[in-house]
């Protein structure tokens, strides 16, 4: 090898992992590079997302449904039962004297004691439990909507990361490659290198896989499915902390979930007293108009046209409503109990996304303020400790290695951070493609679909 080529190849090598470590460097510490997106894709916002599911999602229609059916079945409880009109004939053949009486009879029942009105009353809380069911159905839907959004962003940041980081490990391998040719860099340098720069191509694989799936479980929340990829915009850090604990008192106090088991309560009020009138008997009315065939012996005559009346109700002797007052009271009971129960539950999973999300802050705090900083600060020094050649190569991956990790870390807990926050300001409903529970059915404040549970673990020491 020519002596005078041997400096070039040293300052060319040198001169890569120089624009190594500035392109690394370049990336702002606590976020991702942001790559300009290609002028073809198009972009879209939270809000367009929102909208769009509102207009699409299925289970809005649901509850829309149900509300319906529900003025329906308060409709037909409070109609008047219809009348009974039929014919009545006796001694229709009449015999030697010509007789037999036919006509027409109309019969009605007379519901007594405001019966009827109770009945609406029942079902008027039922309505109203469908129309609440629906307001929660449809922060279910929003709420789903932005959790996605969530978690899609943090994917194209990720993803962006990961890019940036291929490209800086890519240019590792070739800076390595130089080294070696120039006598400052072994063959293990040059392999672990490649070794590096092969993990990162499957980082980025990964990160594209992720992104995919995270859109597409977006396109599906918001109603469609063929809804192609899009760069969202937005970052992760523009969304806002919260107080959490004053969002758990906000939660059990004011949550959809409560109101409709308060109306569940005040259902079941109404069902007793309905069932404390049953008692009462109805007034049966009969009458009518029938032709009497039968001769009078004075006259030789028909008798003709004659009228007649039936007022009847039934004694409450032996059938007084008891069983159906005493299942009424048990109603009641469990209808208080089912507010306690709702209250509950949403303390028990509030308390563990209140923690997700105290852990998610201190973590996110520690990364951007200490974690990363001093990252970034150990791989300038040994970048340039081996510039200086008091620091071996492979010294400088791992510091590189360390600052990528921590890199994608943050934006994992930004994400934890993100959507723990929106499930405590959305009183814990998640589940926009959940069906709405109908009337009289138990609901289910909390559901299992979307809900974040998983702390964002710590990178572990290396």
């Amino acid at each position: 090898m020519n002596s005078s080529t041997v400096p070039v190849k040293f300052a060319t090598a040198r001169l890569l992992l120089g624009v190594s470590i500035f392109l690394l460097l370049a990336i702002a510490p606590g976020r991702a590079q942001a790559q300009a997106p290609p002028p073809d894709q198009k972009t879209i916002t939270l809000e367009e997302l929102q909208q769009m599911a509102l207009q699409n999602n299925p289970t809005l229609a649901q509850a829309t449904a149900n509300i319906r059916a529900a003025e329906g079945r308060k409709q037909q409880s409070g109609l008047y039962p219809n009348p009974i009109v039929g014919y009545q004939g006796e001694q229709i053949r009449g015999g030697s004297f010509r007789g037999g009486e036919q006509g027409f009879f109309v019969q009605q029942n007379i519901v007594t004691a405001g019966k009827l009105g109770l009945n609406r009353n029942i079902f008027e809380q039922e309505k109203r439990q469908a129309e609440t069911e629906a307001d929660e159905q449809k922060l279910r839907v929003v709420t789903n909507v932005k959790m996605s959004y969530i978690q899609a962003l943090a994917a194209q940041q990720t993803l962006e990361l990961r890019h940036n980081l291929s490209k800086l490990a890519q240019d590792a391998v070739e800076t390595s490659r130089q080294l070696a040719n120039v006598g400052q860099a072994d063959a293990p340098d040059v392999l672990e290198a490649e070794v590096e720069g092969q993990q990162a191509d499957l980082a980025v694989t990964m990160a594209e896989q992720s992104q995919q799936r995270v859109w597409k479980e977006l396109a599906a929340v918001v109603g469609n499915p063929h809804l192609h990829l899009m760069r969202l915009e937005g970052t992760l850090e523009d969304i806002p902390a919260v107080d959490a604990d004053n969002f758990v008192e906000k939660i059990v106090n004011e949550s959809p979930a409560v109101k409709i088991a308060e109306l569940g309560v005040k259902k079941a009020e109404a069902s007793l007293a309905r069932a404390k009138r049953e008692s009462i008997p109805d007034l049966q009315l009969r009458a009518g108009m029938q032709q009497n065939l039968e001769l009078l012996g004075t006259t030789g005559r028909s008798t003709g046209l004659q009228g007649f009346a039936d007022v009847g109700v039934q004694i409450p002797i032996f059938n007084r409503n008891q069983g159906s007052i005493a299942t009424s009271k048990a109603d009641l009971q469990r209808a208080q109990r089912e507010v306690e129960r709702v209250k509950l539950a949403l303390r028990e999973r509030a308390a563990s996304i209140v923690q997700n999300y105290a852990y998610s802050q201190a973590a996110t705090a520690r990364y951007k303020n200490e974690m990363i900083p001093r990252a970034q600060k150990a791989y300038e020094m040994y970048a340039k400790k081996y510039q200086q050649m008091a620091a071996a190569y492979p010294q400088v991956l791992i510091a590189q290695r360390t600052l990528m990790q921590l890199q994608v870390a943050y934006v994992n807990a930004l994400e934890s951070s993100a959507t723990n926050s929106v499930a405590l300001q959305s009183y814990l409903l998640t589940d926009g493609l959940e069906a709405p529970s109908q009337p009289g059915e138990i609901d289910r404040p909390v559901r299992e679909m979307n809900v974040p549970f998983q702390q964002t673990p710590m990178p572990r020491e290396r």
